[in-house]
């Protein structure tokens, strides 16, 4: 393993999880736009013979009121049917809005016990550079940004953490045991939804890699320079200056992870995922442990070598997996996701 990197790595030692925060927001992803003034949420249409009659289906509208104006978009709630204690909950942002989809096994899901709620990003803002697309036409009405506000990924996290809001309010969830789920670019969101908001039980990152999960610090594959010249969007406009220059930043990702501490976070890796670099995913882990211990909390418990195809390490509060294949949210990933749960709830 690279342990003079890890030796070298910025520390979040000492830092209170505001700080880690601020500094997060400030110099990468950006600052969110402020929480609405009010909420609602319509019934768009109810089938309650979802999964041969196992579950319940919603497709619901969230009504934002923000001080730029009304902002709207869709989601969906599954839960199943007839539940005596209430259950947990996974909140997934996906690429599109189908349930089930390729990424979002629904009845393999719902059969273990689990309600789910799910949104399509692209409801939100275009995964593209227009700031006149949804949310970011009402956060940004010319379109423009300052330095600092917030990108793509940002939004698209003020999302998720407004599918909370509701999720929050709903008797048969168990409120405590709310995780929210992403994978490539919405594993990063799922990152920095997970680290904003602690009333997430657990944040789910899949082969999120580059300003992700990912070590940025002699990283394989995509790098920053990369990432920054094909979607400058997802990212505030400081981030850029780190483009080439990793060695200046005075953070690196497994200061994202460490900002969940004391609640759980989990790092999932595809072997042959090698643009989002499987080894700096896990030594990322490896380093925010640190930061859990220094907590009082169990941190990343691993073997003293790097994963390969079948590992999984759920024994802290740090959990991760290396699964073979290329990037994907495949069904194997999600059995792993719902057996950590069960193992800490």
């Amino acid at each position: 393993m690279k342990q003079n990197l890890l030796k070298r790595l910025p520390s979040p030692k000492g830092m209170e999880r505001t700080e880690i925060l601020n500094l997060l927001l400030s110099e990468e992803y950006g600052f969110l736009p402020d929480p609405p003034e009010s909420m609602t949420v319509d019934t768009e249409s109810e089938e309650n013979t979802f999964c041969a009659g196992k579950a319940v289906l919603k497709k619901l509208k969230m009504n934002c009121k923000t001080r730029h104006g009304i902002f709207s978009f869709p989601f969906s709630l599954m839960y199943p049917s007839n539940t005596e204690k209430p259950v947990p909950c996974f909140i997934l942002i996906n690429f599109r809005d189908l349930v089930p989809d390729r990424y979002f096994p629904a009845e393999e899901i719902l059969d273990n016990g689990f309600a789910a709620l799910s949104f399509c990003y692209e409801d939100i803002s275009a995964d593209n550079g227009d700031f006149t697309s949804g949310l970011a036409g009402l956060v940004y009405p010319d379109g423009e940004r300052t330095v600092r506000q917030c990108g793509k990924i940002g939004l698209w996290a003020w999302a998720a953490i407004r599918i909370m809001d509701y999720a929050v309010t709903l008797p048969f969830l168990d409120t405590g045991c709310i995780s929210i789920v992403g994978h490539s670019r919405l594993g990063k969101t799922a990152l920095l939804t997970g680290a904003l908001d602690p009333r997430f039980f657990c944040s789910f990152s899949n082969d999120s890699g580059c300003s992700g999960a990912a070590l940025s610090r002699e990283k394989k594959g995509e790098t920053i320079r990369d990432i920054c010249n094909t979607y400058p969007y997802w990212f505030c406009k400081a981030y850029e200056k780190y483009a080439g220059h990793e060695e200046d930043l005075p953070f690196d990702q497994h200061f994202l992870l460490a900002a969940s501490a004391p609640r759980r976070v989990y790092v999932a890796s595809a072997s042959e995922d090698l643009w989002a670099c499987p080894e700096n995913e896990y030594l990322s882990c490896i380093a925010a442990g640190t930061y859990y211990q220094e907590m009082g909390q169990k941190g990343f418990l691993h073997p003293d070598r790097l994963p390969v195809p079948g590992d999984c390490f759920t024994d802290g509060d740090i959990g991760y997996h290396m699964r073979a294949g290329t990037h994907y949210l495949s069904r194997e990933d999600w059995k792993y996701f719902m057996e950590f749960v069960r193992e800490k709830r």
